[in-house]
C-alpha cells in the first residue's frame, strides 16, 4: 500500500492510492469462503460449492468491495495523519487510469484535492471595535415577571364567559332556527372569544353562562377565514363556503387562566427553594438572568462588526475556483452552472471568513476542550428550559439533557462551532480595543436595520 500527494500548485493536488495484491488477497479469500459457506447453488450441498464456481459468481464483487474499502480507509487516513486542510471532498481525478478487474492485480487510484489557502493576520490594540452592552430596564423586567406569572398560572372553571376565556361545548348547524338534518355537529368544539374577529359575533359570547346556548354565525365571526372556520367546524377548507349559516354553541365548560400571585410560591417555582424571598430580590434575580442572556447577542454583534475589519485586513485570497465549482456540482447534480456561478462569490466570502477564524484559533492557541463543549451544551439546555419558565432545573438533569443533545452528530458539531466562536470572541475582546457602549434593547435592534 502506498499513498502520496503530488501538488499541482499551492492550492491543487492529486492524492494517489496504490494497492497491490498482498493488500487485499487475504480479505478477498476470506470473503469468498464466507460466500461458499452460505451459497445455495442447485446441484451442490450447502458449503460444498467448488471454490472455482464461487470465484466465478462472486469474485469481482468481493474484490471490488474490498478495494473500495481499502481506498477509502487509506485516503482519509492519509488526510488525517498529514493534517491536510482540504476544501470540499476529494474527487476522482482526470488522471485516473482505467481499471480492469479481470487482468490487473495491482491498482492505482487518483483523487483531485483542493488545499485551503494559508491566511495569517495580526491583531492588536490599534484595532478599535464597538461593543454594545444592552441595558436592562424596568419594562423588560416587568415583561419577564408577567411571563412567569402567566407560565406558572392556573386554569380555573368559571360560570360566565369573559374575552380571554376558553369555551368548550357542542356546536350544531342550524336551518330555519332548528338543527339541520345531516348538518354539522361537533361534540368537543373549542372557541376563544378573544380570537373572534367580528365584534358583533364576539359580543354574543361575552357574559354567556355555563350550560347556556349561544346562536352565532362562524362565517361572520371569523370574517370568512377558511383555515379558522374549517378548524372549528372540523371540515375541509374547500367545504367552508357550504356552511355560512347560523350555529348553536351549547356551553358545557368555561376555563379561565389566572396569573400566579407574586409571592413566595412563585419565587420558589422560578428560582428554586430559598433563593429569593422578596419581590425586590425576585426582580434583581430576573435582571441578572436577562443580563446573562444578552451577552451572546452582544458578542454576536461584536463578531459581525469585527468581521468587516478582519476581511479588509486579509484582502484578496486565491481559491481553487475550478475545483470548488466542480465539487459543488458533484454535491448537488441538480444545480446548473448558472446557479453555481451566481452563488459562488457569497460562498467564497463565507469560506474566507471561516478560514480566517480557523487561522486565529490555531495561531493563538485557542483551544476548546471536552469540558468546554459539555459546559456549552448545558448552557444551551438551561436556556431552553428557561424559555418555559424553568430556571431552577437541577444540575444532574441539565447534564443528562446535554449529553443526550451531544449524541446527535449534527447538533454536536453545531455546539462545537459555537463553543469555538465563544472562545474566539473572548480572545478578540482581550486583544483589540473595545469602544464600549450601553444601549437599550430597541437601540440594539436598530443596529441591524
Amino acid at each position: 500500500m502506498n499513498v502520496s500527494l503530488k501538488n499541482s500548485d499551492a492550492l491543487n493536488g492529486v492524492i494517489t492510492v496504490k494497492i497491490s495484491k498482498t493488500d487485499y488477497a487475504e480479505n478477498v479469500d476470506k470473503g469468498l469462503r464466507n460466500f461458499r459457506q452460505k451459497a445455495n447453488v442447485p446441484g451442490f450441498r450447502k458449503g460444498m460449492v467448488p471454490m472455482g464456481l464461487i470465484k466465478k459468481m462472486y469474485g469481482k464483487s468481493v474484490l471490488l468491495e474490498e478495494i473500495n474499502k481499502l481506498v477509502s480507509e487509506n485516503l482519509f487516513g492519509y488526510i488525517r495523519e498529514n493534517n491536510l486542510n482540504l476544501l470540499g471532498e476529494p474527487l476522482p481525478s482526470s488522471e485516473q487510469k482505467e481499471l480492469n478487474l479481470d487482468t490487473q492485480e495491482d491498482f492505482e487510484f487518483a483523487f483531485d484535492v483542493a488545499l485551503a489557502p494559508e491566511i495569517n493576520i495580526q491583531l492588536g490594540k490599534d484595532v478599535t471595535i464597538p461593543y454594545y452592552h444592552i441595558s436592562i430596564d424596568d419594562k423588560m423586567i416587568d415583561t419577564q415577571v408577567d411571563a412567569y406569572r402567566s407560565q406558572m398560572g392556573t386554569y380555573d372553571q368559571v360560570d360566565e364567559v369573559e374575552t380571554k376565556d376558553m369555551i368548550k361545548g357542542v356546536l350544531v348547524e342550524l336551518e330555519n332556527g332548528m338543527s339541520k338534518e345531516g348538518g354539522i355537529r361537533v361534540e368537543n368544539a373549542v372557541i376563544m372569544p378573544e380570537y373572534i374577529k367580528n365584534e358583533e359575533e364576539k359580543a354574543k359570547f361575552i357574559g354567556a353562562k355555563n350550560n347556556s346556548v349561544v346562536t352565532f354565525n362562524p362565517y361572520k365571526a371569523f370574517d370568512g377565514a377558511e383555515a379558522e372556520i374549517a378548524s372549528l367546524l372540523k371540515v375541509d377548507k374547500s367545504a367552508v363556503a357550504e356552511h355560512t349559516g347560523d350555529f348553536n354553541f351549547e356551553i358545557v365548560e368555561i376555563t379561565r387562566h389566572k396569573d400566579a400571585e407574586l409571592n413566595a410560591d412563585l419565587f420558589e417555582k422560578v428560582f428554586g427553594k430559598d433563593v429569593v424571598s422578596t419581590e425586590e430580590e425576585f426582580r434583581n434575580k430576573i435582571k441578572e438572568a436577562l443580563v446573562e442572556q444578552t451577552i451572546p447577542e452582544s458578542d454576536f454583534k461584536f463578531l459581525e462588526d469585527i468581521r468587516t475589519i478582519l476581511m479588509e485586513k486579509v484582502g484578496n485570497v486565491e481559491f481553487p475556483d475550478a475545483f470548488l465549482k466542480r465539487w459543488m456540482k458533484a454535491s448537488d447534480e441538480k444545480k446548473t452552472e448558472e446557479e453555481i456561478n451566481e452563488s459562488y462569490p457569497k460562498i467564497i466570502e463565507d469560506l474566507k471568513y471561516h478560514l480566517l477564524k480557523e487561522s486565529l484559533v490555531k495561531n493563538n492557541g485557542i483551544k476548546v476542550e471536552e469540558g468546554d463543549i459539555n459546559n456549552f451544551a448545558q448552557r444551551v439546555t438551561k436556556a431552553q428550559f428557561a424559555q418555559y419558565g424553568m430556571l431552577s432545573v437541577p444540575e444532574d438533569v441539565l447534564d443528562r439533557y446535554a449529553k443526550d443533545m451531544l449524541k446527535n452528530k449534527e447538533t454536536a458539531r453545531n455546539i462545537l462551532d459555537r463553543a469555538v466562536e465563544e472562545k474566539l470572541a473572548v480572545w478578540l475582546k482581550d486583544t483589540v480595543t473595545l469602544d464600549e457602549k450601553t444601549v437599550t434593547l430597541e437601540e440594539f435592534k436598530k443596529l441591524y436595520e
